[in-house]
């Protein structure tokens, strides 16, 4: 029986049975049933091992952490930042100086207001760690609490894109928390996790690789709009929100089909024929804008350190091989990208990508010899408990293989492979040289939330890539002030990419979810989004 045929058996037994999950002849624990409608049970992508949205940029953080905290813009649909915990905000004529007011009703989850102090030490602990962050502290004067409601952030340069910053759905998301809280080493996670969003976190109950808990908070006075993505008003509708941690697939469509988990959130393409054919279970896609895979390059240590070893990896690498590995046959879901960026978005480009379409191999080997690298040892981190990582991480095991390095594959689960990849000591002493990931097509549309083309060295995401050139092409975006000035940014930094091999887009595709029939509201967005969503 092959993988995709026992996936399926598997998860209609086990639907089935009864008393417990049936899958491959194993009994696996009953996951307990929702007792009424204002409870509801989810499946996350992955396991919430740890809970700092600032220390890590895994995207399982980030979703949960939109429960419990809130922002002071937030992103729309269209890509629109509105106000959030503000009010509305100031721009002195110069462009130099941002006044911000706070709206009427914040609160924490322990009582106290959310004052201005609080916005400035979640401001200061962000910038820290994110792209954007960074490129406004480089050109602070100040950031400083006016009065309780209040403050100000004085620069000494306009940057157009502040809004956006504050606002935008990619991680690392400038999420507001208490001073104290905030006032935290942004290299090291917290261990408060009081926020201001609709649901207070349940700390206690929390049970990591089995389960989390989110109790709804009556005091959140949402917006009076209506919601859209990280705007607007998030009206819930559930008095908790639960987490059920299965990293076995055939688990978990079983569970969804028997009505024990109300909504799963990335169900593996092997198993949507059996759930579309479960008359009490939708399927729909998820985000309409995808994502975008990452061979995330470590840039510090050989062999990835010459940029001859990385362009040789994206002229060997067949997009095909790792679409049809995470999505399969169904190619309305998957396509190959000469590019950075999200396709068919306004501004993306595919200009100077040609190298990810060449798929030679001999050319690279030469390249790889040239660099003196043939034979080289390469430290593969895999989470092999996340389908997307582990089939990514397949396909460039058999390609460096066949470049000719040695391989060193290192399979864990993914929270670990997220720690890890933070280090940067030597491959042979804690560290890595590649790791799969991917990007939401949202982070992906500019250069404003795309943590992955970043090439400013010691600030920039994991890898580390320098390129002063390069990134010298992304503050000229940041500085643009027409449509016509942010494509010709954009098609100079997408050539810029490809020639330094930043590191190799793997494709574009999209993902499905799957819910109960009786779950009603469940909406298309880079993060499962539970505003205005009911259970009947």
């Amino acid at each position: 029986m092959d993988r995709r045929s026992f996936l399926k058996s598997a998860a209609t037994s086990a639907a089935l049975a009864s008393g417990g999950l049936m899958a491959g002849g194993l009994t696996m624990p009953t996951i307990a049933r929702a007792a009424d409608n204002k409870v509801l049970r989810f499946v996350p992508q992955a396991n919430l091992a740890n809970l700092d949205p600032i220390w890590t940029t895994l995207y399982v953080v980030r979703n949960a952490s939109l429960l419990f905290y809130d922002t002071l813009y937030g992103v729309n649909s269209q890509l629109q930042p509105q106000p959030q915990m503000c009010a509305g905000h100031q721009l002195s004529s110069d462009g130099l100086t941002w006044t911000f007011k706070l709206r009427d009703g914040l609160k924490f989850h322990d009582g106290s207001p959310v004052a201005s102090k609080d916005c400035v030490a979640s401001i200061k602990r962000w910038m820290a760690r994110d792209g954007m962050g960074q490129m406004i502290h480089a050109q602070l004067n100040e950031i400083s609490a006016v009065d309780d409601k209040t403050f100000r952030i004085a620069l000494k340069k306009p940057f157009p894109k502040m809004l956006y910053a504050l606002g935008k759905v990619g991680t690392p998301v400038c999420f507001i928390m208490p001073e104290h809280v905030a006032m935290t080493d942004p290299f090291k996670p917290i261990s408060d996790y009081t926020g201001s969003g609709p649901f207070k976190f349940n700390k206690a109950a929390w049970v990591p690789g089995a389960s989390a808990v989110f109790e709804k908070f009556t005091d959140y006075v949402p917006r009076p709009e209506k919601a859209s993505w990280l705007a607007g008003g998030k009206r819930v509708n559930f008095d908790r929100v639960e987490w059920k941690i299965i990293p076995d697939a055939a688990t978990a469509g079983a569970a969804l089909q028997s009505g024990e988990v109300d909504w799963w959130e990335s169900p593996i393409n092997d198993l949507i024929p059996t759930l579309k054919a479960n008359k009490g279970v939708a399927v729909g896609i998820s985000d309409p804008l995808g994502n975008i895979g990452d061979c995330r390059f470590n840039h510090l240590y050989p062999p990835f350190n010459d940029v001859r070893v990385r362009r040789a990896v994206l002229m060997a690498a067949n997009q095909d091989h790792y679409m049809e590995a995470v999505s399969g046959d169904d190619h309305s879901l998957w396509s190959d990208l000469d590019s950075y960026f999200t396709p068919g978005t306004p501004f993306s480009t595919n200009y100077g990508g040609k190298i990810l379409s060449e798929r030679n191999i001999a050319a690279a080997r030469k390249l790889i010899t040239e660099a003196g690298q043939m034979g080289a040892k390469v430290v593969m981190l895999v989470g092999t408990d996340l389908p997307i990582i582990k089939a990514q991480s397949d396909v460039t095991n058999d390609l460096l293989t066949k470049l000719g390095f040695k391989v060193d594959y290192v399979a864990t689960d993914w929270a670990t492979v997220g720690s890890r990849r933070a280090s940067k000591a030597a491959p042979d002493k804690g560290g890595w040289n590649v790791f799969h990931t991917w990007h939401a097509g949202v982070d992906c549309v500019n250069p404003a939330a795309d943590i992955a083309i970043y090439a400013n060295g010691p600030g920039a995401w994991f890898g580390w890539p320098s390129s002063p050139p390069l990134q010298a092409k992304i503050e000229e975006w940041f500085n643009a002030t027409d449509d016509t000035a942010q494509k010709e940014a954009m098609k100079q930094i997408n050539k810029g990419s490809a020639d330094f091999g930043t590191f190799l887009p793997t494709g574009f595709f999209k993902f499905y979810q799957a819910w109960r029939t009786n779950i009603h509201g469940v909406v298309q967005a880079p993060f499962p989004s539970v505003w205005d969503v009911t259970k009947s």
